[in-house]
């Protein structure tokens, strides 16, 4: 089984601000995520720590939401959040370079969320994992790419 953890950075030429203010806009996800089509907040959630949203999923033949909590909220250095409040943990974070920001996507399968798969799917428990695992691998290079693109696009961000 590939690692339960993984993490991948690239630099983006923005400021740390604008790009955790890219990043911590939920509502966007879908612009960047190869899974995620779309996400929203909840009533009166402004991405602050505690505050909780849904996402939309979508692979061939299947679609699903998730709930999410903001964990880390810490404009220009940290952006993070745990699916299902306790299951796996994806976050961004941020630190000034030459050039730019140093952007890295991480991404971690909690011991929570593993107990979660196996009561779910039993004997298939492994293969669902695995397949989550290899998703969030391939994914987040993806992801990365995207965020660099929409940001070096969008003057707001990298005039910031």
């Amino acid at each position: 089984m590939s690692s339960l953890t993984h993490a991948e950075s690239v630099t983006v030429h923005a400021t740390p601000e604008a790009l955790y203010d890219l990043v911590s806009d939920v509502t966007r996800t879908g612009e960047w995520s190869p899974i995620c089509t779309g996400c929203w907040w909840d009533e009166g959630a402004t991405g602050q720590v505690g505050d909780w949203f849904t996402g939309r999923n979508e692979v061939p033949g299947r679609t699903w939401e998730t709930r999410s909590e903001v964990v880390v909220a810490e404009r220009g250095t940290e952006f993070a959040f745990v699916v299902g409040g306790s299951y796996v943990r994806w976050g961004y974070a941020l630190a000034p370079v030459e050039g730019g920001t140093r952007l890295t996507e991480s991404w971690e399968f909690l011991p929570a969320g593993l107990a979660m798969f196996r009561e779910k799917y039993g004997d298939d428990a492994d293969r669902e994992i695995e397949a989550r695992t290899r998703a969030a691998h391939e994914g987040i290079p993806a992801t990365l790419a995207a965020i660099t693109r929409i940001a070096e696009r969008d003057g707001d961000v990298t005039d910031a």
